[in-house]
């Protein structure tokens, strides 16, 4: 039985968006198809890639939150305002399953309920720690800034990659030998 759809592939998506920021509507659609989604997303409207955006960057600010009551409080205003509720569909007839969000609602508000609902699920299901930026930003001359998303086993994920990883290992491999 999977009981959280939403958790892995939407948190995913959501820093996958953060991280490559698409050129147009179309590359938001086709991200969040790769990420999972199935549902047309009906209805464009003219913002709906500003809007996407603005829902993007909001969740940066729980990304960026240190403090776990406060990351909560956050992520909760987010969820009230996407006032999204579970409803049973079976689109494409590929069996009865839960979404979080109306069907017909333009894509910044689909995004919006569905990231929530998944940060949600991923912080409480595997740690309000397992969200942040790379660790290479923290060391001096690495700009990176990437959203790390820890699925890990050990929940013990540092860096967004290993290009990212190895980087900083030659960084204090050389710092102690100079």
């Amino acid at each position: 039985m999977h009981l959280n759809p939403y958790g892995e592939y939407a948190v995913l998506l959501a820093a996958s968006l953060a991280n490559d920021w698409p050129e147009d509507r179309a590359g938001i659609v086709d991200r969040a198809e790769s990420y999972g989604m199935q549902t047309p997303f009906a209805n464009p409207q003219a913002d709906d890639y500003t809007g996407v955006r603005r829902v993007i960057d909001r969740w940066l600010e729980v990304v960026d939150e240190p403090l776990p009551q406060r990351r909560a409080d956050l992520l909760n205003q987010h969820l009230a305002e996407a006032a999204a509720y579970p409803r049973l569909t079976d689109h494409h007839d590929e069996g009865w399953h839960l979404h979080y969000r109306d069907q017909d609602q333009a894509l910044p508000h689909v995004l919006e309920a569905v990231i929530s609902v998944g940060t949600a699920l991923h912080l409480t299901t595997r740690g309000m720690h397992r969200l942040h930026r790379c660790d290479a930003g923290k060391d001096a001359g690495d700009p990176c800034r990437n959203v790390v998303v820890d699925v890990t086993r050990n929940g013990r994920q540092r860096y967004c990659s290993v290009r990212c990883a190895n980087r900083a290992a030659v960084r204090r491999h050389r710092a102690r030998h100079a």
